[in-house]
């Protein structure tokens, strides 16, 4: 390639001045190529850059969603360590999944790790306030730690956010027994059971009313129990305590031997 250019000191420009031919140097034409191909390619690596950012976008949260579901797998059948590396690698790809944090705290709570439960817990609280789920599995962990006043808390914000959530008043009637307001717990209990008429909220409030000796209220809600759950150990024992402290010595002695049977099995 060459360019044309009127050379001053020869003639001084004209208009009918003939123009003087300067060549071009192949190396001026090899940069000026070098030159475009390196802009070509750092046009192609921001696109691939993109492409890639984009696709990574689109398939992270199917990949966490997936892990998520093997470590709820994996926890439904007691495999907690696995379960937790399967919630490690659904947070990693989407760390807003909430229920991730949720479960690998549960997961923490059945590996005996208090401290790291709370802090998985503690996440659900900031990231979603409005569910007591969160409230709910922090309280308990901190029940589990003798830590009644945090756990009272956490129970009366979950109540808070959702008036209609037994197992609020559950965790707060449980945590009340626990530090010495056995009285004071049979309200949430009877309010959890209203909500909810499941064994567990039978149980714990005949157990509350067999500590304060409500005996015969105390096996009426374990009769409740034993109807539901026939071959629960721990209902016949208790209800034969309840039935010895009335003077059904018969019916203990029955009721003891139940439980034995059962608990062996």
């Amino acid at each position: 390639m060459i360019k044309t250019v009127p050379d001053p000191e020869v003639n001084p420009p004209s208009s009918d001045q003939p123009l003087v031919l300067i060549p071009v140097s192949a190396e001026d034409f090899s940069r000026r190529r070098s030159r475009i191909g390196w802009i070509s390619a750092a046009v192609i690596l921001a696109l691939l850059a993109g492409a890639g950012y984009l696709y990574k976008r689109y398939t992270d949260p199917m990949h966490a969603q997936e892990s998520f579901d093997a470590g709820t797998r994996l926890f439904k059948i007691a495999r907690y360590n696995q379960a937790t590396l399967s919630f490690d690698r659904a947070i990693a790809l989407k760390p807003d999944l909430v229920d991730a944090y949720l479960m690998r705290g549960r997961s923490h709570v059945e590996q005996a790790e208090p401290e790291k439960a709370l802090r998985d817990f503690t996440k659900v609280t900031e990231m979603r306030p409005s569910d007591p789920a969160g409230w709910i599995a922090r309280g308990a962990a901190y029940l589990d730690l003798n830590n009644f006043q945090a756990a009272l808390a956490d129970a009366s914000q979950a109540i808070a956010v959702n008036p209609k959530e037994a197992a609020a008043y559950t965790l707060r009637g449980a945590a009340l027994r626990k530090s010495g307001n056995p009285k004071g717990a049979i309200d949430d209990f009877n309010r959890a059971v209203s909500l909810d008429p499941s064994a567990k909220n039978y149980f714990e409030r005949g157990a509350t009313y067999k500590l304060i000796g409500e005996h015969r209220l105390a096996i009426a809600d374990f009769n409740r129990v034993i109807e539901m759950i026939p071959d629960l150990a721990s209902a016949f024992f208790a209800r034969a305590e309840s039935r010895r402290a009335i003077g059904d010595v018969l019916g203990a002695q029955q009721d003891h031997q139940q439980g034995r049977i059962l608990d062996s099995h």
